[in-house]
């Protein structure tokens, strides 16, 4: 079995993609930091438009986001790859022209924006994870796809805290972040293009209209597990802030310091634990990062019995081992699926992984306040009984 021995900068950053790549990662995470964050405030502040109406909108660009993902699966599989990443980045530029052309009040084109940035956002993890995997292959994919990830969440986190800074500015502020979010799109678009990847040898013609009609590889155990782990990516952002705010009525701080600490860990770790996790087989290493999430969320739990004083802090503890779980899974799932799926079904194997995972973040908020609703032992005991069977699923 292939390990990873090292990190050698040089050599990751061309297992990614090339400098050229890495740079329009940057930016077009950059970017989305300075508006994905405060879309629903843009809705609310810039439109006037209601925040339930605001929020159903940007709900509806996301799903439909989703339906686009079969189209990009068969295109990735036609060979394309940086022109996929490209035209994902492009078709967020549409989304956030629209967003500045949207009078006040037209929830219309508020909507069609969202669906545009939805369609985006929903196509370009199967578009990179599909590139990554053409110029990178075994162990160092893997590292590859760790490096990109860890990249784009220091881009996200750097932009948002931009975004932060600008909000004393109203609704000018939020357009104007909204323009240089379209212009770091276009630039990000561009220089992904430059890179021209593409999987070769392309299949002929007539293989094409074969391999058309062939279905992707079904993947049911990992798909639907997906669709479980994928809630912890929700737990800083929805859960804690929700258990922290409204049941132990803790400060808000809580929740930002926990929310920065996972978006800084997850840039300084996720490379290295990927890289230490290449010593284990690629299936037990999901099924590792089950039991890591189920552990922290019976964490959780107990640390919500420890009252006002001491629950805040154990709960933010707590957390440390929940982002070292999602570290773990988002480091060998999708490098799972380019292993499993036949060469010529990636595309379609990466777009079934992406809409689990789509539908996983759809979903995942609704399910968190309905069981948080019940109580914290339906909350996170409900969370790690779901994930635990879905780590035996994974290993099996």
């Amino acid at each position: 079995m292939a390990i990873i021995t090292g990190i050698q900068p040089r050599v990751l950053v061309r297992a990614s993609g090339g400098p050229r790549y890495a740079v329009a990662l940057a930016v077009d995470a950059l970017g989305t930091g300075l508006l994905r964050p405060f879309l629903l405030l843009y809705g609310v502040t810039v439109l006037r438009l209601s925040a339930s109406v605001t929020g159903i909108a940007m709900t509806v660009g996301v799903v439909v986001g989703l339906v686009c993902m079969p189209a990009v699966g068969r295109w990735l599989d036609r060979g394309a790859r940086s022109t996929v990443v490209a035209a994902s980045m492009l078709v967020r530029v549409l989304g956030v022209a629209l967003l500045l052309a949207a009078p006040a009040g037209n929830v219309w084109l508020f909507a069609a924006a969202a669906l545009f940035l939805g369609i985006g956002n929903q196509a370009w993890p199967a578009a990179h994870a599909a590139l990554v995997a053409t110029v990178a292959h075994g162990r160092e994919r893997d590292a590859a796809l760790a490096g990109g990830r860890a990249l784009r969440n220091a881009g996200l986190g750097a932009g948002a805290l931009l975004a932060t800074a600008c909000l004393a500015g109203g609704a000018t502020a939020l357009q104007m972040s909204a323009a240089v979010t379209g212009l770091a799109y276009l630039a990000a678009a561009a220089l992904a293009w430059s890179v021209h990847v593409r999987a070769h040898p392309a299949p002929a013609a007539a293989e094409d209209r074969d391999r058309d009609d062939e279905p992707a590889p079904r993947m049911r155990a990992l798909l639907a597990a997906n669709v479980v782990y994928v809630f912890c990516l929700n737990v800083p952002e929805i859960a804690l802030p929700l258990v922290l705010v409204t049941q132990m009525h803790a400060s808000p701080v809580w929740s930002a310091a926990i929310f920065v600490a996972n978006t800084v860990l997850v840039v300084a770790l996720q490379v290295p634990v990927t890289v230490l996790m290449s010593r284990l087989p690629r299936r037990t290493v999901p099924a590792i990062a089950g039991v890591v999430l189920t552990a922290s969320y019976l964490g959780f739990l107990a640390a919500t019995s420890l009252g006002d004083g001491w629950g805040a802090p154990a709960v933010a503890a707590v957390s440390v081992v929940c982002t070292l779980g999602e570290i773990i899974y988002a480091g060998s799932a999708t490098a799972l699926v380019t292993v499993l799926a036949p060469a010529h079904l990636l595309g379609r194997a990466l777009a079934r992984f992406q809409l689990s995972t789509g539908f996983g973040l759809a979903v995942s908020p609704a399910v968190i306040t309905a069981l948080a609703s019940h109580g914290p032992a339906a909350l996170w005991g409900g969370l790690a009984a779901a994930t635990l069977l879905s780590a035996s699923a994974v290993a099996r």
